[in-house]
């Protein structure tokens, strides 16, 4: 709870003794100051932190308003009221520039004084309680909150410590699905110079064109049926702080040419709007598709590939990194364990070697998953085995692929990757074409430009 500190700095005693009287009996602690240089004392030296600062405008050693933009940057949500008898309109201008909260010519009336300062209470403790969220958004999304000992993590978070400290205008963080982009998106944005300003996310997978570039862009009122008022975009939304594109390479080629020009010129135009309005973000896109791949193939444009990638971020598959588990998975269970009032501290040994042997092709979020539903359905501290429900890889089920005259058959048992069907089939392509590349892609299907990066991509011999 905050207390209702406040601080007056008055040089004539009778009204500094009537004021703190009057809010005294109001609930307020109240502290007097008589000259700035006691105030300054007050403030700097740690001993007090009051919700309001109530002060004179001038005093014997100067003008408040010198204390209040020498002090400003250090007092954090603290909100001034000034009160003056003969202040200048100059003055008046002044402490507005600087950020006070009011002013108010003497003599006043106590109860509307007190109005004056419990607004200006109320604005310091909704400035203090978003100051303790982000705090408490800056510790959860702390780059240390990676775990794990791996050379992948550790090579990760160096990668991550780097990163934040320069203001970067955009970068591409890549990865399967579940390996955590967007928790890398929000450790970069609460651990960087915008911790304080808003982080804007957007699947771009999970809205039509049209309905994107609205969410993204705004829209003005009339610009398309159902659009009653305006609407600010998540660029406008997210100024001086960070826009999280999700999935970006499944955006549609045309709005990314529009994308490409807001990142470029930082200016956007809402739907229905002739006005450009200019905006501050720092873009991280994320993606689990191949970008590389994307360009190669026409699906996504190559120069809103390299104004974004200009940091790459990988993020590491579980199956890469399993000696982590030994930390995952106690975290993982302790958070279920808040969340459904449960006490599961034990994992058998048969449940740890069924999780180390699993492959985990949903990556982490596959992880929190299973343990969640193991903590749910436990009945005592011990995690129940039987409820993993994860199929290890067996020698007897490494079945490979095969061809025969009719085609090819790709076992769907988890034994082969997708990549390495894909390179199985196109290798089956070119053995039975005699390694021509224009042959082996009208079998499959696909341009020869493809082919050719797929070939180049899985080291094939073939004939150009």
């Amino acid at each position: 709870m905050m207390t209702n500190s406040l601080l007056i700095i008055e040089d004539e005693a009778l009204l500094g003794s009537e004021l703190a009287r009057y809010f005294g009996k109001h609930g307020w602690e109240v502290s007097i100051a008589h000259s700035l240089k006691e105030a300054e004392h007050y403030l700097c030296g740690q001993s007090l932190d009051p919700l309001v600062v109530l002060s004179d405008m001038n005093l014997p050693d100067g003008n408040a308003l010198d204390l209040l933009e020498k002090l400003k940057p250090e007092l954090g949500s603290s909100e001034w009221v000034f009160l003056t008898g003969y202040g200048s309109v100059a003055d008046s201008v002044r402490a507005v520039r600087l950020g006070a909260y009011d002013f108010i010519e003497k003599p006043c009336s106590l109860d509307r004084l007190n109005l004056l300062v419990e607004g200006a209470a109320r604005s310091a403790r909704a400035q203090r309680r978003v100051q303790q969220q982000t705090a408490s958004q800056n510790t959860q999304y702390s780059i240390d909150s990676l775990i794990g000992d791996s050379p992948a993590m550790s090579s990760l978070r160096a990668m991550l410590k780097q990163i934040a400290n320069v203001p970067f205008s955009s970068l591409i963080v890549s990865g399967e699905t579940g390996t955590g982009k967007g928790m890398i998106a929000r450790i970069l944005h609460y651990s960087g110079s915008r911790a304080a300003a808003p982080l804007v996310e957007i699947n771009c997978a999970a809205l039509p064109r049209e309905l994107l570039e609205a969410e993204l862009f705004g829209y003005e009122a009339g610009a398309f049926t159902g659009a009653k008022k305006r609407h600010r975009g998540l660029f406008e939304q997210a100024h001086t702080g960070t826009l999280f594109l999700d999935e970006i390479g499944e955006m549609d080629l045309d709005l990314q040419s529009k994308l490409l020009k807001a990142v470029e010129d930082l200016r956007i135009r809402r739907v229905g709007s002739e006005a450009e309005i200019s905006v501050d973000v720092q873009i991280i896109a994320a993606t689990n598709l191949d970008l590389v791949e994307k360009v190669a193939e026409g699906a996504f444009r190559r120069d809103l590939y390299h104004r974004l990638n200009v940091i790459n971020i990988r993020m590491p598959a579980l199956r890469e990194h399993k000696q982590d588990l030994e930390q995952l998975v106690p975290q993982f269970i302790a958070q279920c364990n808040r969340k459904s009032a449960k006490a599961v501290s034990h994992v058998s040994e048969q449940a740890w070697q069924t999780l180390k042997q699993y492959d985990w092709p949903g990556n982490i979020r596959e992880l929190h998953n299973v343990l969640e539903r193991c903590v749910l359905l436990s009945n005592d501290h011990n995690l129940p085995a039987e409820w993993l429900q994860l199929q290890a890889p067996q020698a007897a089920r490494s079945s490979t692929a095969k061809v025969d005259q009719e085609g090819v058959f790709i076992p769907l048992d988890g034994s082969i990757s997708l990549h390495e069907m894909e390179k199985f089939i196109i290798q089956e392509a070119l053995n039975r074409t005699d390694a021509n590349v224009t042959a082996a892609a009208r079998m499959l299907g696909t341009t020869r430009e493809t082919l050719r990066y797929r070939v180049q991509k899985y080291h094939l011999k073939c004939k150009f």
